[in-house]
Order: structure tokens, then sequence, then C-alpha cells
């Protein structure tokens, strides 16, 4: 069995298990702490990798490859956006940081493009084939809204589409779970906020599904009917899992990409 161990970092909480990459299960406890308040670099990195510890120390496999999926965009191993998080991120040298902190490699990609992987492998991606072809559009709608946009199953990553101005404003102040809840607003008045997103996005698009992920999807039958965009809307599978699942795919794909090819 091939094991890693995938960390989801959030607005609101940090969660970690380790993760069966051919089955795409947890194969740990799944922990879940509250994210630091302040959410600087130093803080959050001390989480990490205490999380990472005690699910090594529960494996008794030291050299378990690590991801982290961060609300940031990520580029040559840096983040240089922070939503939801201090502003101390934009710009640091994250995956640095927390390779040293953990004491072995970490691949690092954004939240939303790792759970993105992750559903397109083990969940809807893997039981309708359609939306391997073409354009397809994974929301994550939790603290924020994160996206993920992959062509022909191919992820194109830091699409950021949670913050493309509508109403003057980053859309995710209104599409986001956190957003229903903040301004109490009913399931149907916040379809109408989430249904004015998705068609903002297929306008510029033009994608054929839309998948929507993080723990409202749960509850998709309450507002997914209620939504009037032009292409098909599914609530996606792995929920609050997604994340971690996706960032341990992330850590074992460049895993087996370095024993492959050692000069990567």
């Amino acid at each position: 069995m091939s094991i890693a161990i995938g960390v989801d970092v959030g607005g609101s909480g940090i969660k970690a298990a380790a993760v069966n990459l051919e089955t795409g299960e947890l194969a740990s406890e799944r922990i879940r702490v509250l994210t630091p308040s302040p959410s600087t670099p130093e803080a959050m990195i001390k989480v990490v990798s205490r999380l990472v510890k005690r699910i090594t120390t529960t494996l008794g496999a030291p050299a378990t490859p690590v991801g982290v999926g961060m609300p940031c965009v990520i580029l040559d191993g840096a983040t240089v956006t922070a939503a939801n998080i201090d502003k101390a991120w934009i710009g640091f040298a994250a995956r640095d940081a927390m390779t040293k902190a953990v004491g072995r490699p970490v691949a690092l990609g954004n939240d939303a493009d790792v759970a993105g992987l992750a559903e397109m492998r083990f969940g809807i991606g893997a039981s309708d084939p359609r939306v391997r072809i073409g354009v397809t559009i994974f929301l994550t709608l939790g603290t924020g809204t994160g996206s993920a946009l992959f062509n022909d199953g191919v992820l194109v990553p830091n699409s950021e589409l949670g913050h493309m101005e509508i109403r003057g404003k980053d859309a995710e102040r209104r599409s986001a779970a956190a957003a229903r809840i903040r301004r109490g607003e009913s399931w149907k008045y916040w379809a109408g906020d989430l249904d004015e997103h998705l068609k903002a996005i297929d306008r510029i698009l033009w994608p054929r599904f839309f998948i929507l992920g993080g723990g409202v999807s749960k509850q998709g039958a309450r507002f997914i009917p209620r939504l009037t965009c032009r292409p098909p809307v599914m609530a996606a599978t792995l929920r609050n899992e997604a994340g971690i699942v996706g960032a341990a795919l992330l850590a074992g794909d460049i895993a087996a990409q370095a024993q492959e090819d050692p000069n990567r």
C-alpha cells in the first residue's frame, strides 16, 4: 500500500491524515485543529509540523511523503497571495520553510487545486467520465470560494475564480458557504448569490460542468436544484476530505516522478 500524508490548511481549520494513494481512503485518523490567530507563517508551520509528526509516529514510517494545500497561489514553492490567512504569507518561501520544519521534502499546492485533483481521481471524475472531457470547473465553498480548472482532466493551476469581481467586490464574499451563515441568508437566497457567480464564470470560460465541493456539498439538495446557470452542476463526493486526499496525491505524484527521474 502506497501512503502519503496530506495537510489541508484553511482559514478556520487545519486538517491532516495519511492517505492510501491507491484508493483515496484515509489510512490514519483525521486530525483537525483550529487555524492559529494570527495565522502567520511561523505559527501555522509549527502546527503543520506537529500534525505531520503525530501522524508519522502513528504510521511508523518516517519517510512518508508530505503534501500541503494552502489557500494561496503557489509559484515556484512560494505563496504569492493569501486568502483568509495572514498577509505575511504573501511572497513567503513556504515550501522551503515547511521542508525544513518537517524534515523531509514537502509538496505544496493551492488548496482548491489539490481538492479538485482528488475529486477528479477518486470522486466524480472516477464515476462520471464526462467531466474529464473539455473544461470542468471545481469550486470549493467554505470560508472562501476556491477554484480548480480542468481541461480534458488536466489541471490548469492557480485559477482563483473566487476572487473575480462581482458588483465591485470579490465574488467569494457572497458565494462562499461562510457568507450564507455570516449574512444570515436562507438557502434560497444564497443560491441566488452563488448562481450569479457561476453565470459570471460561464460567460468567460464556458465549462461543460461545475462540481461544487467543501462541507456544504453534503447539503447540495438544498441549493443545487435552485441554480439556473447553463452548465450542469454536480455535488462533489469527497467533501471535507478532498483537500487532505488531494494534498497527499500531490506528494505521492511528485515523489514518484523524483524516483523515475532523480534529476527533476
